[in-house]
Formats: C-alpha cells, structure tokens, sequence
C-alpha cells in the first residue's frame, strides 16, 4: 500500500515563492514516475508537473512552466515542487501523485495509481 503526505501549503501574497513536499511510503519509490496536480476552487483537477523515476526527465503545464520546479530525492523516498513568482491563479489544493506504471499520458487523472490528501495554497494579490 502507497501513502503519499504533503505538506508546506500556506497562504502567500503574490510574487512570493513556495515548496511543498511529499514524502511517500511504499513499494519501489525510485521506479515509479511522481507528479503533482492541483485543483481550484470551482474547478476540474488539473496536472501541474510531472517527475520520472529516475529524476532526469520532467513535465509541466504551460500555466506554471519556467515558475515552477519539480525535484526528488529516491533516497528520502520524497519529491518536491519549488513554486516561484506565485499567482492568485495558483489557489488551488495541490496533490501529490504517484503514477501507475507504464503510464504515458502523465496530463491525465487516469494514469494516477495513488493520490495524496493535498495541500492547500492560497495567494493574495
């Protein structure tokens, strides 16, 4: 059984930065691909970024590419997403996933095997 635990969801002003982390617990952390998608008020649930097993291969959104970073660390069994110049259009609640392997649309709720409880972030203008 996988558990995903976020953390460092806050509530910022706008132009400020953020990290928010997952430390994972389960089977074979370093093989799996790892993400995060958020969800806004209101709104559907959408990818945000995207991190392969072994680290040197990522994937974002448009709507957070060159602001925010993902990073993992296989020995702490734990990845990262470093959220920079952040926007009130980032309020959201954001998840950490785990995605099922062989997984190639890593855009797509489906391709998810576990999901985290989320953090909330909240920015103000």
């Amino acid at each position: 059984q996988v558990q995903l635990d976020e953390s460092g969801g806050a509530s910022v002003r706008a132009g400020t930065s953020l990290r928010l982390t997952c430390e994972a617990s389960g089977r074979s952390f370093g093989f799996y691909r790892m993400g995060w998608f958020r969800q806004a008020p209101g709104k559907e649930r959408e990818f945000a970024a995207a991190i392969n097993g072994a680290g040197g291969t990522t994937y974002y959104a448009d709507s957070v590419k060159g602001r925010f970073i993902i990073s993992r660390d296989n020995a702490k069994n734990t990845v990262y997403l470093q959220m920079n110049s952040l926007q009130p259009e980032d309020t959201a609640n954001y998840y950490c996933v785990w995605y099922r392997t062989g997984s190639d649309n890593y855009y797509i709720a489906d391709s998810v095997d576990y999901w985290g409880q989320g953090t909330q972030v909240t920015v103000s203008s």
